[in-house]
């Protein structure tokens, strides 16, 4: 019987799916020369970056966002004389 899952290799594990009895061989896997060291801070560098920075814009909240502006603009007149002033 054969699984329809997919093999990963250990190396290319996620520390999440790491079991704790292979935990040691993972860390042996890495690389810790320095080309090495700089390659895994440039891939932590681009997940931040495509994680919380280059985040996409568009989507169903910027029509909404149209939308409400549109209608207020539309509707300013009759919202202006509704604002409460205050007497001084």
């Amino acid at each position: 019987m054969t699984s329809l899952t997919s093999v990963v290799p250990l190396r290319e594990q996620k520390l999440l799916h790491v079991k704790l009895h292979q935990l040691s061989a993972w860390i042996m896997k890495w690389d810790f020369s320095p080309s090495g060291i700089v390659k895994a801070f440039c891939r932590g560098y681009d997940v931040y970056f495509n994680k919380y920075i280059d985040v996409k814009k568009d989507g169903i909240g910027g029509v909404s966002t149209a939308y409400i502006l549109l209608n207020y603009c539309a509707a300013y007149k009759e919202l202006k004389h509704e604002w409460r002033q205050k007497y001084h």
